[in-house]
């Protein structure tokens, strides 16, 4: 599976253009994506491609170091870091040569300092800028984006990742995928690690659940960048019919009782698409909407967001077609609407079709459902009267204005002997009322003149004539001519309310939208402004910097946020109206933005605050933790140095051990107190080297001073050494085996190692008390002891401290629960994959049996 992008123009002779990226995407390690560039750089280099291998990892494999034959490889940089050789790209090199393509493997490798870059995608950079095609490799467990939920997945955490724009912005991108058992099967062959490695990789990061997570992460990941291609290519091509390449269901929402059920039907639909895309929208009318509660459309909101679908708000007059305009927009292939709720009698009474009817005339391609509800047919509150008189109501209350009253005279001319006067005017009253609801006060004129004078030649004596013998009936004309005006006036007057309540409505609704957005914590600045366009119908909207007038185009708009910036809106003209809810968005965005400089200025001073609660908890940790070796070790020597008593040979032997255990246990406090104050200032130097884990666990168990419990190692010579500072090291496993020592009970101690990956576990397990689930991140916590009270327990700064050390060298530390009771401590660090790793016969990997003392330093209860 692959994703190409619109490819920009072939090479001209001129300045180069920019080169073209191509990224092999990796769904999990070992699955041949470094196979798949180098198979399609041969590919190249025979159809006459001037390709080179600028640098590639092979990691041992014979079938990719095979892909290499006949291909042009590079020499690499080497650089020199904390006394160890390391090899990189040499983008110097490749520039110099200038190929037309060039092989670059691992795009989120962090280069070693030195170098032009920190990261190697920034490299690649500069070779496309150069007019150079690349293929390079990634995996999508190295997706910015995707780490976090990755290391959730296996527990594995990854340090280097890369950003998701910089592989969305590639050409083109190959999905390398391979089945989970394939996958575990090519492993147990030897094909992507060790033989020796294979137990612990397939048990831990290469189980069948993880693969099986991942592959679906990166099949997902890619689809949405298929998608954005696809969105990007419709509108660059201005193609407005619907792409039926993925399901996506839109559901309408009026904020009436029927809105729970339509969601609902329609999630039931995207669901049963394999993966549909479910879209909310609400269309908010310039006029207002009569029935639109902003409480029900907040709930349902976020009934839409709980079911996994993006809720939109669009402004728009004629709602059949805002609808479909955002349907089609949005590439949707699926509209759902309610039935109307509009009683039997008001349908037939009503002019024209209704939205769903015209929605389906007008759907096209898009399959429209008509969902039917509880309160379909039942009625909706009945609107104020003249809502709005649009040009097309006022003309047709001009025709019915005059002809009407025609129609109802020749009617009222056959029934003359039946029906009086008083009733012929009561019924042109009700007439003129009528056509005053429908068209206002010019048709309701028109209609009580028309009317008065049909009245008075047709049914007032003498008939036939415009003229009136009785005073009481040209009274009675004056009043039915009265009438008619004053319910005119007060159907005018009573449409102006209604058009401002209504926009009063629309405005209150789209605060209250906007309410909502800062109170669910989504008040970022991208988020307002795409909000802003939705809610104006706008094509574009962006936050300008600067002069005001740098971005002003003949149809744009500049709204000032603050002093030194502005909102450019591109799009339809705002009319008035809309100026004081557009004035509320600029007030929310300035407010965003200050919030996020106050943000960033909070996570500067964090440091400087972390450091002064650092100092006011060593300050009381330390004053009697400090205090009690030193005053043994000086009472220690004052014996020695008094002359009252004569101490023999052994009680001297016995002070001086005394006074030289204190003030070793005084030095330990001292360096543990110096290291995890340079951690938390962030100034400790780290010399990183490959180290062997037996000597730093033989140094560890040294340097224990108090015999309490054996400890058995297993593995520590079958893995290969670690990327570590090696003395920080052996203080970290002191640590851990100090506090496994005090709480064992006198039980043995166990320390395993084994392999995973590019990683290295190092297990320290005992079967004591452990940990409860509330204290498995406190005991990380400086100067927490979790209840001791005794005077041998230390100001509780060893599992603090191991842990930001570990974190410091790249690998973690984290609680484990021990099979049977007891608690493992787990500590992970890169390993150095540079060395080979010894194997050792199964003879030779029997557990060795220590015996060692307990050391300072305790951290659980």
């Amino acid at each position: 599976m692959s994703s190409q992008a619109p490819q920009p123009p072939p090479r001209g002779t001129g300045a180069a253009a920019r080169g073209r990226l191509k990224i092999f995407l990796g769904s999990a390690p070992g699955v041949g994506k470094t196979y798949r560039m180098l198979d399609e750089a041969r590919r190249r280099q025979e159809r006459g491609t001037d390709v080179v291998v600028a640098l590639v990892e092979c990691h041992g494999r014979p079938h990719t170091e095979e892909q290499l034959r006949n291909l042009e490889v590079l020499p690499r940089a080497t650089r020199e870091y904390r006394g160890t050789s390391f090899t990189e790209l040499d983008v110097a090199a490749v520039l110099a040569r200038r190929p037309d393509l060039a092989v670059v493997d691992e795009l989120a490798h962090t280069n070693i300092p030195g170098g032009r870059h920190a990261k190697r995608w920034q490299d690649i950079d500069d070779l496309l800028d150069a007019g150079i095609d690349v293929l390079t490799t990634v995996n999508v467990q190295h997706l910015e984006s995707l780490n976090d939920v990755v290391q959730k997945i296996t527990g594995v955490p990854q340090r280097e990742t890369v950003p998701d724009e910089v592989v969305r912005r590639a050409d083109q991108i190959e999905l390398v995928d391979m089945a989970p058992e394939g996958l575990r099967r090519r492993m147990t062959h030897g094909n992507v690690y060790a033989r020796d490695k294979v137990d612990a990789a397939l048990g831990n990061y290469f189980r069948v659940g993880n693969l099986t997570a991942l592959r679906e992460l990166a099949l997902l990941w890619l689809a949405g960048r298929v998608d954005e291609g696809l969105q990007r290519y419709r509108a660059e091509h201005e193609i407005d019919k619907v792409w039926e390449t993925r399901e996506r269901v839109v559901v309408a929402l009026t904020g009436g009782p029927e809105g729970e059920t339509l969601i609902r039907r329609a999630a039931r639909i995207a669901d049963r698409s394999n993966g549909g895309e479910l879209l909310a929208v609400h269309v908010a009318r310039s006029d207002g909407l009569a029935d639109a509660s902003p409480a029900a459309l907040a709930a349902q909101r976020g009934l839409v967001e709980s079911l996994g679908g993006s809720y939109h708000s669009v402004v728009g007059d004629d709602i059949p077609r805002a609808l479909l305009d955002f349907a089609r927009a949005a590439n949707a292939t699926q509209l759902v609407l309610g039935t109307s709720r509009r009683s039997p009698l008001r349908r037939a009474l009503s002019a024209g079709r209704g939205i769903g009817e015209t929605t389906i005339e007008l759907s096209g391609d898009i399959d429209v459902h008509m969902v039917t509800h509880e309160r379909s047919g039942r009625g909706r509150r009945i609107p104020v009267p003249g809502r709005l008189h649009s040009p097309a109501r006022r003309i047709t209350g001009l025709l019915l204005g005059a002809v009407l009253p025609v129609l109802l005279t020749l009617a009222l001319s056959r029934t003359r002997d039946a029906v009086n006067l008083t009733s012929d005017s009561l019924l042109f009253l009700l007439l003129v009322v009528a056509v005053a609801l429908l068209g206002g006060i010019a048709s309701a004129l028109l209609a009580s003149v028309t009317a008065s004078l049909l009245l008075n030649y047709y049914f007032i004596p003498p008939i036939h004539q415009f003229t009136i013998n009785e005073p009481n009936n040209v009274l009675a004309l004056a009043v039915f001519a009265a009438v008619g005006m004053v319910v005119a006036a007060i159907v005018d007057s009573s449409t102006r309310l209604s058009q401002r309540a209504a926009r009063a409505t629309a405005e209150a609704e789209t605060l209250s939208a906007l309410t909502g957005t800062v109170l669910r914590g989504k008040d970022t600045v991208p988020a307002l402004l795409e909000q802003l366009r939705e809610t104006f119908g706008m094509t574009e909207v962006r936050l300008l910097d600067g002069p005001h007038e740098a971005g002003r185009t003949p149809d744009s708009e500049i709204v000032p946020v603050g002093s030194d910036a502005a909102l450019l809106l591109h799009g339809r003209p705002l009319p008035a109206a809309d100026r004081r809810v557009l004035s509320a968005f600029a007030a929310h965005v300035a407010v965003a933005i200050e919030r996020a400089q106050l943000a960033a200025a909070a996570a500067e001073i964090e440091p400087v605050k972390a450091a002064d609660r650092l100092r006011t908890a060593l300050l009381a940790a330390v004053s009697h933790d400090l205090r009690t070796p030193l005053a043994v070790a000086l009472a220690s020597i004052s014996s020695l140095r008094t002359d009252d008593v004569d101490f023999s040979p052994r009680d001297e032997q016995e002070l001086l051990e005394t006074a030289e255990q204190s003030l070793n246990k005084l030095n330990r406090l001292v360096d543990n107190l110096l290291d995890m104050s340079r951690l938390q200032a962030g100034a400790l130097t780290l010399d990183l080297r490959p180290t062997g884990l037996e000597d730093v666990t033989a140094g560890a168990l040294d340097s224990l001073t108090h015999l309490t419990a054996p400890v058995l190692t297993e593995g520590l010579d079958l893995v290969p050494p670690v990327l570590a500072d090696g003395p920080l090291l052996e203080r970290v496993l002191a640590n851990l085996l100090a506090n496994a020592l005090r709480h064992a009970g006198g039980s043995a101690v166990q320390v395993l190692a084994s392999g995973n990956a590019d990683r290295v576990e190092v297990r320290v397990t005992d079967h004591g008390p452990g940990l409860g689930p509330d204290d498995r991140e406190r005991v990380f916590q400086p100067f927490q002891r979790l209840g001791d009270t005794d005077n041998e327990s230390g100001v509780g700064l060893g599992l603090a401290l191991s842990r930001g050390l570990a974190e410091a060298m790249g690998g973690t530390l984290v609680p484990e629960d021990t099979p049977g009771g007891g608690l493992t401590m787990v500590l992970t660090l890169p390993a150095d994959t540079s060395t080979p790793t010894a194997s050792a016969p199964a003879a030779e990997a029997a557990p060795d049996l220590l015996v060692h003392p307990l050391s300072h330093g305790d951290d659980r209860p």
